[in-house]
Order: structure tokens, then C-alpha cells, then sequence
């Protein structure tokens, strides 16, 4: 685990050469922007974006991907479960993605729901179970071959949480972060059974258009490593297309460490 820092609500907190860990903060600090304590976008006016990928069960789409990011040279940044590092199948690629340098960060060892979707302020764990869970999630990152000093950047389960895991978070040394607002990228899970089902051009439109009205400088993009049998067509299929349109419209690729700790 990275060293741990002493929790004081609503204050900075530095970790060594890390990142300054910010608490219980909604807005805009030091060029980033921050909802409940976790970072969810870097510099509006540098023309730089971090591709992220979660995983729990499914890894479909690992060799695909990191073929993908070396044959065009991008960096990305990988936030895996405990059980996806210790799971055999995935493996070799892990120890490709850690050769090529790619950020590996955790995810939470079980892939806990940290709190209630709708009452979000409402906890469903407590911090025992917090600690020791993401301990275990460090623990076998570090056994794949993680560097675990680096992995100082933290992405929640299901990409929920609330102040409460940000603090405790901030506890373990260690910053929350989240994936920006604006794209459907991070709904590439949905199946054709699922109300909120989006296919791959719905979702790859989404990005175009948000790019075009607003632009995506300092966008944390989530995509996921794999989907299941239940959804058939993969959005990181679509990854060269992706890849292409953000170098034509001029963006820089960075791991999320070098993202935010440049801005």
C-alpha cells in the first residue's frame, strides 16, 4: 500500500512526490475538477486526455486493447479488481501491459457498491470493510507485477462513491478519481436487455459530439475492458477509430498520474 497520510476534512494533503489529495470537495481546484473529494477532469485548456479501462469479471477485450495502444504507441491507464489480477486468464497480458508501462491501478478487491445508488450519502460498507478490501485489491496487483508505489490514483467500483470514500480514501495515501461527464463511453457495459442500452455508434457519436461543443481537454475517458457474452458488439472494437479522430483533433495521450500530476 502507499503510505498512509493523517485525514484532515477539507484539507490538502501531499503524499511524498504523489498527488495532493483534496477531501470533501466539489468544484474547481488547481486547474482540475473535482465531485466529492475525487478528480474527474485535469486542465480545461490542455489539450491532454487519459484513456482509463476498469475490469472485474470480464477481460474480453485485454489483448485487443493493449495490442492496440502499442501498435499506436498511446499510453493508457488500467484500474483492475483483485480477483481480475489474480485471475489466470489474464495473466499474460497483464505482464505485457506492465512491461509496456501502462498506470495499473485498483479497482477494489470484490467490487464492492460502496453506497446506495439513490440515496448516495447512505453507506454500504464500513470502514473495516473499505480498508480491508481494498488492502487485498493492492495486494494482488502488487503479486501480478504491479508497481503499487506508483498506483497512487484510485477509481471506486461502478465508479460510485460519496465524501465518506473519499476520505477514507485520503487515509491510505491514496487519490479518488472518476471518469468525466459528457460521453456515454462508460455505458459500453450495456446490453440489449438493459433500459439503458447503448450501442457502439450511439456511444462513439456521443464522444464526436461532445469533442466538437466543447472539447475533451483533460477528460478522463472510461471505456471498459470487456462487456460479457450478454453484450455482443465491444465499444474497444472501436478503439483505432477513437484513436484516430483524438489525434486529428490534436489531444496528447497520458496515463492519469502524468494527466494530472502535469497539470
Amino acid at each position: 500500500m502507499p503510505a498512509a497520510v493523517k485525514y484532515l476534512p477539507l484539507l490538502i494533503l501531499s503524499i511524498g512526490a504523489g498527488p495532493q489529495i483534496l477531501t470533501g470537495q466539489t468544484g474547481q481546484y488547481q486547474n482540475k475538477t473535482y465531485v466529492q473529494g475525487a478528480i474527474t477532469r485535469g486542465h480545461p485548456a490542455v489539450p491532454e486526455i487519459a484513456l482509463i479501462f476498469s475490469g472485474d469479471e470480464f477481460g474480453e477485450g485485454l489483448t485487443y486493447v493493449r495490442k492496440q495502444l502499442k501498435r499506436n504507441k498511446v499510453p493508457a491507464s488500467f484500474f483492475f479488481t483483485g480477483r481480475f489480477y489474480r485471475n489466470p486468464l489474464f495473466r499474460k497480458d497483464l505482464r505485457r501491459l506492465i512491461r509496456d508501462g501502462h498506470y495499473m491501478g485498483a479497482h477494489s478487491d470484490q467490487h464492492l457498491l460502496y453506497c446506495d445508488w439513490v440515496r448516495r450519502d447512505s453507506l454500504l460498507v464500513d470502514k473495516h470493510e473499505f480498508s480491508t478490501d481494498l488492502d487485498l485489491n493492492y495486494k494482488a496487483m502488487e503479486e501480478a507485477g504491479a508497481d503499487v508505489s506508483r498506483a497512487l490514483y484510485y477509481l471506486p467500483p461502478f465508479e460510485w462513491y460519496n465524501d465518506t470514500i473519499s476520505a477514507w480514501s485520503a487515509e491510505k495515501g491514496i487519490q479518488l478519481i472518476n471518469f468525466s461527464q459528457g460521453t456515454l463511453s462508460h455505458t459500453d457495459y450495456t446490453t440489449l436487455a438493459d433500459k439503458n442500452y447503448r450501442s457502439n455508434e450511439t456511444i462513439y457519436e456521443s464522444v464526436v459530439r461532445f469533442e466538437k461543443a466543447r472539447g475533451l481537454n483533460g477528460f478522463i475517458l472510461l471505456m471498459h475492458i470487456g462487456a460479457g457474452p450478454a453484450r455482443p458488439e465491444k465499444f474497444y472494437s472501436l478503439l483505432p477509430r477513437l484513436l484516430v479522430l483524438l489525434k486529428e483533433r490534436g489531444y496528447v495521450f497520458r496515463a492519469v498520474d502524468e494527466l494530472l500530476s502535469n497539470q
